[in-house]
């Protein structure tokens, strides 16, 4: 089990309730959470109900089944006061995101980035590039070769 993030993720559903939701095959254009993200894996999703208004973002875990489904373990933002959303009758766009909740804002300082998020680096490791979600902890020197740029 991995967490994934990945573009053009988009199935649709026509699930109703607050549990794990059957995917019905990606949309034209778009990989299908199974070839995108993988089974067992996590990824940040959102789902919104065509023409309505119900609206969930959160973290789900892919399984590749008959049908394959995303399960909503984490909900992040939601019409339902960020709970889980009692979804109605209708087709429901299913897609991999990137929550806004879960992102540096411009206008965080390094010291209250860490202090709001949390990642662990110790030891030797090597990162070309990318983003440190969660409190952050480094233990050891920290050596920087280029620029480093503090959202």
């Amino acid at each position: 089990m991995a967490f994934v993030l990945n573009d053009r993720v988009k199935e649709t559903s026509t699930t109703t309730g607050t549990g794990t939701f059957s995917l019905a095959g990606a949309e034209v254009g778009f990989e299908s959470f199974v070839s995108g993200i993988g089974t067992t894996n996590s990824t940040f999703y959102a789902i919104s109900n065509d023409g309505k208004n119900e609206y969930e973002v959160g973290i789900g875990t892919v399984t590749d089944a008959s049908p394959d489904t995303l399960s909503r373990t984490t909900i992040i933002s939601s019409t339902n006061s960020d709970n889980a959303v009692n979804f109605t009758s209708g087709t429901k766009t299913v897609f991999c995101t990137y929550p806004a909740k879960r992102a540096p804002s411009a206008s965080m300082t390094a010291t209250t980035y860490v202090t709001t998020h949390s990642s662990t680096i110790s030891d030797v490791q090597t990162m070309d590039s990318g983003v440190l979600a969660g409190p952050v902890t480094v233990s050891g020197n920290v050596t920087v070769t280029g620029t480093l740029v503090i959202i």
